[in-house]
């Protein structure tokens, strides 16, 4: 899928451009056609949106809408359209620490500001009971306003992670 030669629609996302994918589905740019805003929509993986992964799917956004922080990207919109599962969360413009790490790497102050900010997002998630299952440089954003982001691929934290009741990391 191109979306910027197809005009793809998912629902009331246009979608723009691809940021990413992972092992659970792909991450484009999109616009919300209601809200006249660009947003960050995850689509499954159209080989495995079954009931099970938009299951997994869904704690996701639930999880990840219960938190509130600075570092820690809005999630907007859970659904399915036109037979594809997504969440549509906020879109944050910047790179991602792994690109900014391959050019050279960080004077120490600049790695102990992410890194103290990452972690107070993480706690924030933990004190929620969110477990982010994927932490590492590909799902960190770096912005020149609001400091490093985390994207999705959280779940409920659970005394009896099992397939059924946890996220896979994506």
């Amino acid at each position: 899928m191109d979306p910027e030669k197809d005009n793809v629609q998912i629902g009331v996302y246009r979608l723009l451009s691809r940021l990413g994918a992972g092992g659970m589905g792909e991450v484009y740019l999109a616009e919300d056609t209601r809200l006249h805003r660009r947003v960050a929509l995850k689509l499954l993986h159209s080989d495995s949106d079954d009931e099970s992964s938009r299951k997994r799917l869904l704690r996701e956004a639930r999880a990840a809408a219960t938190l509130d922080h600075p570092n820690i990207c809005t999630v907007f919109d859970v659904g399915d359209a036109d037979g594809r599962g997504y969440i549509a969360m906020q879109y944050v413009e910047g790179e991602t620490l792994a690109s900014r790490l391959e050019r050279a790497p960080l004077p120490m102050r600049d790695g102990v500001a992410i890194a103290t900010q990452i972690v107070a997002a993480l706690d924030e998630a933990h004190r929620h009971g969110v477990i982010h299952r994927d932490v590492k440089p590909q799902n960190i954003i770096l912005t020149l306003k609001t400091g490093p982001r985390c994207s999705t691929s959280v779940s409920p934290r659970s005394h009896h992670s099992t397939p059924e009741n946890s996220a896979q990391p994506h």
